[in-house]
């Protein structure tokens, strides 16, 4: 079984800015993840990204701000969402 599709979208702002967030269901977790997500979500420019949050072979779930990477503790999409999206409003300037 391939990784399946649960939601994609892209928002493309005025200013140039995009956010973009990908979530796939895998057969078996992304070592050393412990769950059944692959994840990316992207806020950034072309080339620049400010945040991100993602789950990659070998490191596991992190996140991505302003350029330093942190270990990231995933507990459910709607948590996951919820960290993104507060980043994302942070630096917008819309918190």
């Amino acid at each position: 079984m391939k990784a399946e599709l649960l939601f994609h979208q892209r928002i493309d702002y005025d200013d140039g800015a995009i956010v973009e967030m990908v979530l796939w269901r895998v057969k078996s977790p992304v070592p050393p993840s412990t769950h059944g997500l692959k994840y990316s979500l992207f806020y950034g420019r072309p080339g620049i990204r400010e945040v991100g949050y993602d789950n990659e072979r070998g490191k596991g779930d992190h996140r991505h701000f302003q350029g330093v990477e942190t270990a990231y503790r995933f507990s459910t999409v709607e948590r996951l969402m919820a960290d993104f999206w507060r980043d994302v409003r942070r630096l917008r300037g819309n918190q």
